[in-house]
């Protein structure tokens, strides 16, 4: 039953940390520390979120792999949102930041279905590629569902229900 779940790559940064996540309720700002880049980074996110996202994982309903330039440091935020550790999508390191990881994003998500046969959630503010050849090869809505949520909102309420339905 585990190879008929969805995966989905979940982005961090303008998908969970957003600046005004909405939910009908104040975000939770916590500060994390990143050994890696000796910085600390403000978090913004929705409790609501998390919990939607705890409640697929523990229904099963989705391998969720965090697929993001948090990987190396992923670990930082399962503690942080009390996560399982999950898989990570991107494991080069150094890891390229910004458009140059892009393209391990693809990559990771034709892996996704083409290598493993499953079905495909990815949540992305800036890698999803445009509609065109990229985006075909993922499949079409029945194969692979994309979501780019709006930066300053991340992923919100009617996002979650898409995914949860998409996961039936």
């Amino acid at each position: 039953m585990a190879g008929l779940t969805p995966v989905w790559l979940l982005d961090v940064d303008g998908v969970i940390n957003a600046k005004r996540p909405g939910w009908g309720g104040p975000p939770l700002r916590r500060d994390v520390y990143s050994p890696e880049d000796d910085a600390t980074y403000p978090l913004r996110f929705a409790p609501a979120l998390i919990a939607r996202m705890k409640r697929l994982i523990a229904d099963d309903a989705v391998e969720i792999r965090w697929c993001t330039t948090w990987c190396p440091e992923a670990h930082l935020l399962e503690r942080l949102w009390m996560l399982p550790e999950l898989p990570r999508a991107l494991t080069l390191r150094p890891l390229p930041r910004g458009a140059e990881c892009w393209p391990l994003k693809l990559a990771a998500a034709r892996d996704v279905v083409h290598t493993e046969g499953r079905r495909l959630i990815w949540t992305d503010d800036e890698a999803l590629p445009p509609p065109g050849p990229e985006r075909d090869t993922l499949g079409g809505p029945e194969r692979a569902l994309l979501i780019a949520p709006d930066a300053r909102r991340g992923l919100q309420p009617a996002d979650l229900d898409a995914i949860t339905e998409f996961t039936r």
